[in-house]
């Protein structure tokens, strides 16, 4: 399905609009959850295929912002994969691509499309589990912020209201 879209994605007479896209896919994912393992495999399937996927092979982030080349790759992507992983929710640069991901569907469009790795899609819409313990430390870090962490929680609650694809393994 992925392999299908992406390619339509490519051709702008699947658009309603003209736009090139840059990338078929933008991948968001918790590098230390899944960066080594499940994402690496999916990134090299995508690129099997000839799919165009960008991922951000930056380990080490510097700043708390997310970088303006992280993204306009975002915009520049036709279908965004969202990887949920254990510890999604604990990392502000996730939390903002989200952000950023989830106003490029609604502004161009863009496909998202999440995974649910080794996590309850639930969990994620309602808060639970690790990704409410996430909330709730960046609530406390952000106490002069609420505004920021309010557009994560409702992110994070409209991406996994999305029909995505849940993973044990």
């Amino acid at each position: 399905m992925l392999a299908s879209m992406a390619n339509q994605g490519a051709s702008s007479s699947a658009a309603p609009f003209t736009k090139s896209w840059k990338n078929h896919v933008f991948l968001s994912f918790r590098g230390e959850d899944t960066r080594h393992n499940f994402t690496d495999h999916l990134y090299s399937a995508l690129c099997q295929e000839g799919i165009v996927t960008f991922r951000d092979d930056n380990e080490l982030r510097r700043g708390e912002e997310i970088s303006n080349a992280l993204l306009t790759a975002i915009e520049d992507s036709k279908i965004s994969v969202v990887v949920f992983s254990e510890n999604y929710a604990s990392s502000e640069w996730c939390l903002d691509e989200l952000v950023k991901i989830l106003d490029c569907k609604e502004s161009n469009q863009q496909s998202v499309i999440p995974v649910f790795y080794k996590v309850n899609p639930s969990d994620v819409r309602n808060h639970r589990g690790s990704f409410g313990d996430a909330l709730a430390n960046m609530e406390r870090k952000y106490e002069d912020e609420m505004d920021k962490v309010k557009k994560w929680r409702a992110a994070l609650a409209q991406a996994a209201a999305l029909s995505g694809f849940p993973l044990d393994e």
